[in-house]
């Protein structure tokens, strides 16, 4: 729950979606994503013309990930960092600045074609840099050291997010898929630190059952192989030679599987902010076998591997911890509409079918793209519509935040 500051007067002056990060961001950043996945599945069945900013396929990956998913983790951690620190997260107008300088970003990149690249990089990149120093200073100022890993993976996430406009700007379209790439493991990297934290603690609390303490080499290997493959991915495949590849893949694979069976998913079928927080975790172990049989040339399609992390670990462990935080952190009991059971499903959906159906029917693939965004819409459709009464709303308790 919220450590919340004795400053009611203050807060409550504020507009409730204002009010704490995670409110404005998984708002917006949920319905942003409906209208992203909705355009890029249309356009995919109905080929036009359309050539926005960078490339359609720069586009869609830029903005799934730089416009999308880092909306949800900076809503998270910044709502995070107050629990953790005791110190008042950014709210009212600083928070509205924030919000803007993404909103900028988005537009910018969205309508932005004919314009200077320089403009349009300048613009975007902004937002993640204001994040994390907003990050960084309630944990400077109470010397939680253990918490300031979150400011480097912000700033990171600048820098590979510049680095993309960059690409765009000297026209190198290989170069800026590989640092898209490289941000998906990142983030990928980031739900295994976080999955880590609180996941062993919520099957415990949801199931009744003890919590299953971590395997110090297990957690350093898991994390740390993740690291390697971010590193690898940005720097390039050809750091290593061809052969060791896939054993590093099938390595990461395994140390992050074990991590995650220990966690003890088939626990959780009875409570579905838990299912659907494992089955989105379990797409990591699963990714990284993909990766490692493309890599050992088993399998042709190396972008069926990326949206095993992509839609299945980004896409549904999104949408299951926004579900869980945006109910204890409006006051409510830790029990969703039961209509996100249906939500959950659609985005475990989405990930199968973007993931199976161009491999066992290539000549429909961008017909399993069209399912797999639909099913997307529907499952972020359903959550705005349950939780936007919420997130727009002060606390049911009357407390802030």
């Amino acid at each position: 729950m919220l450590l919340n500051i004795d400053d009611n007067r203050i807060a409550l002056a504020i507009p409730p979606v204002l009010r704490l990060a995670f409110r404005v961001f998984f708002l917006a950043g949920s319905l942003f994503s409906i209208i992203a996945i909705a355009w890029w599945s249309w356009y995919w069945i109905n080929p036009s013309a359309w050539n926005p900013y960078g490339g359609v396929l720069w586009w869609h990956g830029h903005e799934m990930i730089f416009g999308f998913a880092v909306a949800i983790v900076v809503g998270f951690l910044l709502t995070a960092v107050q629990t953790w620190t005791g110190v008042v997260g950014l709210r009212g107008l600083p928070l509205a600045a924030l919000f803007v300088l993404w909103l900028s970003g988005r537009l910018a990149v969205g309508f932005g074609a004919g314009q200077p690249a320089g403009w349009i990089a300048g613009i975007d990149s902004l937002f993640l840099l204001a994040a994390a120093a907003a990050m960084a200073y309630p944990v400077i100022k109470v010397k939680q050291w253990r918490n300031f890993l979150f400011v480097p993976i912000l700033i990171a996430l600048a820098l590979l997010n510049f680095s993309s406009h960059y690409s765009v700007l000297i026209e190198q379209p290989v170069m800026a898929l590989k640092i898209l790439h490289a941000a998906i493991m990142l983030i990928t990297l980031l739900v295994a630190i976080i999955g880590g934290r609180v996941m062993p603690m919520f099957t415990a609390n949801g199931t009744g059952t003890r919590k299953v303490l971590p395997l110090k080499w297990l957690e350093l290997s898991s994390l740390f192989s993740l690291l390697a493959l971010v590193v690898l991915t940005f720097l390039g495949d050809d750091l290593l030679p061809r052969f060791l590849l896939p054993g590093l893949f099938f390595f990461a694979a395994m140390v992050n599987g074990w991590r995650f069976l220990r966690w003890g998913f088939w626990r959780c079928w009875q409570v579905p902010l838990l299912w659907s927080m494992h089955l989105a975790y379990g797409f990591i172990p699963l990714g990284l076998v993909a990766m490692g049989l493309y890599h050992a040339g088993v399998l042709l399609n190396g972008s069926v591997a990326l949206h095993c992390f992509a839609v299945g670990t980004v896409g549904g462990m999104i949408l299951a911890m926004i579900s869980r935080v945006s109910l204890g952190h409006t006051g409510r009991l830790l029990a969703p509409p039961r209509l996100m059971s249906l939500a959950f499903a659609l985005i475990l959906l989405a990930a199968a079918v973007r993931v199976i159906l161009p491999l066992l029917l290539p000549a429909y693939a961008a017909w399993g793209i069209a399912v797999a965004g639909l099913c997307w819409v529907l499952a972020y459709g359903i959550f705005c519509l349950c939780y936007a009464p919420m997130l727009l709303m002060a606390r049911v308790d009357g407390r802030p935040g």
